[in-house]
């Protein structure tokens, strides 16, 4: 079991450590001190519910229907896109109202937002259901499956709490709007990036779907040669 844990808790470490939508928004959270703890703690959850559908077995429904797949990645590609942009086109008189409105926004607005970061990106699915529940399948009993999943959840909590209230201590030195400005332009550049990087993920899983019926459409009997 401890073992298990173990595993679970270095094959998330590989994979989060990845710069995505959801931990620039943890990042950026944590630059504001705006509800940064609490979303932490919300990305946690979003993780750790898509882990724990990965070793019930959830990994099958995308293998059968990858179309689910590519349905998320346009929902993703358009996500990212328009967010990123909004960053990039902002100017610094707007920033700073949009960061005063930010400040107040309610705390549903915070949580629905980070549960957003967390479930539109379909990276987050391959991660938590496909690869370490797919992991963890190569485990017979369940409590060891569980064992893997409770690892990769444990350091996803620790990451986004690391992430979060380390970017909060930065929070002093670009506590300036030239400084912030620097700041959103590089994470509007950085989601248009990673909008990009989807579409080209997509265009690949689409074209593997078309692959894959044109083999099956090859092997398919003709029907019987006697008759």
């Amino acid at each position: 079991m401890g073992q298990a844990f173990c595993e679970g808790l270095f094959l998330q470490a590989s994979l989060i450590f990845a710069l995505g939508a959801q931990n620039l928004f943890v990042l950026e959270s944590g630059l504001r001190r705006h509800h940064h703890l609490i979303v932490s703690f919300v990305c946690f959850l979003c993780d750790f519910t898509l882990i724990m559908m990965g070793v019930a077995g959830a990994a099958t429904l995308f293998t059968q229907f990858p179309e689910i797949k590519i349905v998320f990645g346009l929902l993703g590609i358009g996500f990212l896109f328009c967010y990123g942009l909004g960053k990039l086109r902002t100017k610094e008189e707007e920033m700073i109202k949009k960061e005063a409105a930010n400040l107040n926004s309610t705390l549903k607005r915070t949580i629905l937002s980070a549960i957003t970061f967390s479930v539109v990106n379909p990276h987050a699915y391959l991660d938590g259901i496909v690869l370490i529940g797919g992991y963890s399948a190569k485990y017979s009993a369940m409590e060891i499956r569980l064992a893997v999943g409770l690892g990769a959840a444990c350091f996803s909590l620790i990451w986004f709490l690391t992430l979060s209230s380390a970017s909060s201590i930065m929070m002093p030195l670009l506590n300036n709007p030239k400084r912030m400005r620097y700041v959103m332009t590089t994470a509007g550049v950085v989601l248009m990036f990673l909008s990009a990087k989807l579409s080209v993920d997509v265009y690949g899983w689409v074209m593997k779907i078309d692959e894959t019926s044109s083999v099956a459409m090859q092997v398919e009997p003709s029907g019987d040669p006697t008759q």
